[in-house]
């Protein structure tokens, strides 16, 4: 690691906000001192809880989100937060509708940062997990990852987050029923954010109706349902602040019940699992993208299009090739 990252790494470990923000935007540019960074902080990750935030657009995930950072600031928390937004076509950075939708004066002990997908599927960016390891070694204790809101696709978070939201809100038609066999079914906690509009009764009964079934279901195939956790049903005006402490004491309870039980161990390993996995992608592409490789690389691409080779022919060759030459 260079001096110049080595010194930003430990003046960020001891508070600098200067030198996290800097780092973030290493992080997020894909600076290839991140390893190292990453290595540096790692002893000082791994005690935050990581919260994230998904549903249909327009359900006031953003409006929550800062609602909820406030009330755990009430509680004498450090809060971080990622707000994950759509990437311009154009440009290939954040649409920035988070930056304007949230509150321009962050209070002390709120750190906030909105980032672009970059065309990541599943509502999240590709390096959330390293700004989030930032994060947690800068010292918050709650670390909030809003997505996108694409909707039944939305789902990545769940290998990023201990507890996972799902915010609906009343009036988007058959949203239920459209969502139910994708995000719906990840979530650790249940909110009907906008719980004052006509219709709320309705939505909440719903997902009621959805948490039963799905446990009937589990029954049904052999499954034994987690007796120990059934997920809650909060009910939030957010642009109100109307039980939004309801749901920090939802999401806390959701935490010590996972430290009780162990499985928060069970959702740290795997949670390591797939960053070894993405690790393991980014070294692989760093090779590919060497001089050497990528002219062989087109050569092959060459031959998928001119059908002299298929794609899986061209992969075996290519790790032929990069087998040669470790």
């Amino acid at each position: 690691m260079s001096g110049a990252l080595i010194d930003l790494a430990r003046r960020m470990l001891a508070g600098d906000r200067r030198a996290l923000a800097r780092l973030i935007t290493l992080v997020d540019d894909g600076d290839p001192g991140v390893a190292d960074v990453m290595r540096e902080i790692h002893p000082h990750t791994g005690k935050a809880h990581v919260i994230g935030l998904t549903g249909p657009p327009g359900a006031g995930k953003s409006t929550l989100v800062w609602a909820l950072a406030s009330a755990y600031r009430r509680r004498g928390r450090q809060v971080g937060i990622v707000a994950i937004d759509p990437t311009s076509p154009f440009s290939g950075g954040a649409v920035l509708g988070d930056r304007v939708r949230m509150p321009q004066d962050a209070p002390s002990g709120v750190f906030f940062r909105s980032m672009a997908s970059r065309g990541q599927l599943g509502g999240t960016s590709r390096s959330v997990r390293g700004v989030v390891h930032l994060l947690d070694s800068f010292g918050k204790d709650v670390v909030l990852i809003e997505t996108v809101g694409a909707g039944q696709s939305d789902v990545a978070v769940r290998s990023l987050a201990h507890t996972t939201v799902v915010v609906s809100v009343p009036g988007l038609g058959d949203d239920i029923q459209m969502l139910k066999a994708g995000i719906l079914e990840i979530a650790d906690v249940y909110v009907v954010n906008k719980a004052d509009r006509e219709g709320a009764d309705r939505t909440a009964a719903q997902l009621a109706s959805m948490i039963e079934v799905g446990r009937e279901s589990a029954l049904a195939v052999g499954q034994q349902p987690d007796e120990g956790w059934i997920p809650p049903i909060v009910r939030t005006v957010a642009l109100k602040g109307e039980n939004v402490d309801q749901l920090a004491d939802a999401l806390d309870a959701h935490r010590a019940y996972l430290l009780q039980s162990g499985r928060w161990e069970h959702i740290v390993r795997s949670q390591a699992e797939a960053e070894l996995e993405e690790a393991l992608l980014v070294r692989l592409e760093q090779v590919l993208a060497a001089s050497s490789v990528a002219s062989q690389k087109e050569h092959l691409i060459s031959d998928i299009a001119a059908r002299k080779l298929d794609a899986y022919q061209a992969a075996d060759a290519l790790l032929a090739m990069l087998r040669a030459r470790a």
